[in-house]
């Protein structure tokens, strides 16, 4: 992973330099493996977000907006009991290990100063938050729980006593001479980087392999050179960093990653650039967890109603057979002299035919042939009948597909506020029933969508699903303001709060059209804009459908930085 014990060095520093005799004001926990801090540091308010996630544990300053439960969870309240007004005294790592540790002091319920250390260990699914009662060395609870089954090195449970990750007994490639490293790579074994991450602590497989790329053919001088010349970079903490792009693969780190021949963009601050790198991603791994069950009950819906319209199609086509069972049954009738019971199929002539030519018709041997005649004629009832009805249900099955896809589309870019509004929407369609917790009332949900901001300063507004849709463009929107959508391609409602933008605002508004849309990965994308006057609901349609006219379409080619710099 890219958060190695040297980029947690380096964020380690960060977040001294800023937070350092900072005062803990409000402790949250938005989900299940994350923390949020406002700390009070240098006259400014800081949002620190500490993450256990498996996949996506860090520690950093942050500016993305977070929903804040209605009821914390136990181990968030014990935090708000024990840190909350307490102070800052210091943040520092142990050697390289990935462990930030926080001093923290201030005055408990009684009045007497009291010493906590809170551990941020950030080793992937294994990541843990952890709060010791310093004096005691004793944990008052954790994030995660690690029972002595689970670990019997170390138990992590209210009660236990701290116990710090095994150490490696690795060397620390920032006081490691061109001796140390000659003495303990083996340049005739190969897989140099490999042997760098075993050997040295710290070091991620993604910076020694930047070391390797970087000593071009690697050898007992060039090797030594590229090691060096990066650990004398870090050891200045001179960082510059950055995400690289490739065209398989995203990173960050301190440094700009060359080996992977991408894209580079470069941020002034380690936070700064892990808000853009986890911009939605983390999000995106949240909705998945709590809307998983509505995603596939969404993409079930769409397929079964998929299958509904072949199997309408082969009605149909058996429903314009309709006249060809008329004449078997006019045929039958004509010949029923000739038509003996426990026939099987006769061969009769075709009078309606200029050339009279003979046709086979198939019988029930268990009918009579009057029988036979009158179930011909029922067939070609039934399926004359069935023609009108068969094509409405075709029709009903593909505005029940659109709607379907337009979920799954938001599904995609949905947050888990989102995730909730979508589950009540389906409710109240009454495709599912929601379970309501004994003792509890149903409250009306307060819509708000996502605001953003054009380079002159210009609101553009945009819905996230269907529920948001219709109350920003029937509710929330001006008549005479400026509505986009993407054309023919499910997406987000969009309004510029401005009767006459400037095309600078019209294509950022396009931009974000583009981007919260089923298209978000493609270039070109067709975006359709018009007064929000030229926008209607047709009567009975599904949430989030309108119809509008006069429009124009612009093309754009959605980018993440351009929404991320938008935000407000």
């Amino acid at each position: 992973m890219s958060f190695d014990g040297l980029f947690t060095r380096a964020m380690t520093k960060e977040l001294a330099d800023i937070l350092k005799g900072g005062r803990i004001n409000k402790i949250h926990q938005p989900y299940k493996n994350e923390m949020i801090m406002i700390i009070r540091a240098n006259g400014k308010n800081h949002k620190l977000i500490l993450s256990a996630h498996p996949s996506y544990a860090r520690i950093q300053l942050t500016k993305e907006q977070h929903e804040n439960p209605q009821e914390p969870s136990m181990f968030c309240m014990l935090l708000r009991k024990h840190l909350e007004g307490y102070l800052i005294e210091d943040i520092y790592q142990t050697e390289l290990d990935r462990v930030v540790i926080f001093e923290i002091k201030g005055r408990n319920e009684i009045g007497d100063i009291s010493y906590k250390q809170l551990y941020i260990e950030i080793m992937g699914r294994h990541s843990n938050i952890i709060l010791v009662d310093k004096d005691r060395n004793m944990i008052l609870d954790s994030i995660k729980h690690v029972p002595p089954a689970v670990n019997s090195y170390r138990s992590i449970l209210p009660g236990q006593t701290y116990i710090a990750p095994p150490k490696q007994d690795k060397l620390n490639p920032l006081s490691a001479s061109e001796d140390d490293i000659l003495r303990t790579l083996d340049f005739n074994s190969g897989k140099i980087d490999k042997q760098i991450v075993e050997h040295f602590s710290g070091m991620s497989p993604l910076l020694t392999k930047e070391i390797v790329h970087n000593a071009g053919l690697a050898n007992r001088v060039t090797i030594p050179q590229a090691f060096l010349s990066i650990m004398n970079e870090l050891k200045q903490h001179k960082y510059l960093p950055s995400i690289t792009s490739s065209t398989t693969k995203e990173a960050f780190y301190l440094l700009p990653i060359t080996y992977l021949e991408g894209e580079v963009k470069s941020f002034e601050t380690i936070s700064e650039m892990l808000d853009r790198y986890y911009f939605g991603k983390a999000e995106r791994d949240r909705v998945k967890q709590q809307g998983h069950d509505l995603e596939r009950f969404i993409k079930n819906e769409k397929e079964k109603n998929e299958s509904k319209i072949e199997k309408l199609k082969t009605t149909l086509i058996d429903a314009k057979n309709a006249d060809q069972y008329q004449l078997y049954g006019e045929l039958l009738t004509a010949n029923l002299h000739l038509v003996k019971k426990g026939m099987e199929q006769i061969e009769v002539v075709n009078y309606y035919d200029e050339h009279a030519k003979t046709v086979n018709i198939s019988l029930d041997p268990r009918k009579s042939p009057s029988a036979n005649a009158q179930a011909y004629f029922s067939k070609y009832q039934k399926a004359k009948n069935a023609i009108g009805i068969v094509q409405e249900q075709i029709d009903k099955a593909a505005v029940e597909i659109q709607y379907f896809e337009r979920l799954m589309q938001q599904m995609e870019s949905a947050s888990p506020k989102d995730i909730e509004e979508i589950r009540t929407e389906l409710a109240e369609e009454g495709y599912i029933k929601l379970r309501q917790k004994r003792g509890t009332k149903n409250k009306a949900q307060k819509l708000t969508v996502e605001a953003y901001s054009s380079s002159d300063g210009t609101e553009i507004l945009v819905g996230k699903n269907n529920k948001q849709n219709d109350y920003l463009t029937n509710k929330l929107a001006a008549r005479d303001e400026i509505w986009l959508h993407t054309k023919d391609i499910p997406g987000s409602h969009v309004v510029i709060r401005s009767k006459n933008p400037s095309e600078e605002t019209l294509l950022e508004a396009a931009n974000l059209a583009a981007y919260f849309s089923k298209a978000k990965d493609s270039s070109s994308v067709p975006v359709d804009y018009t007064k929000v006057r030229n926008v209607k609901k047709p009567n009975g349609a599904k949430p989030g459908f309108v119809i509008y006219e006069q429009q124009q379409t612009v093309y754009v080619t959605p980018t993440a930085d351009k929404v991320l710099s938008m935000k407000k």
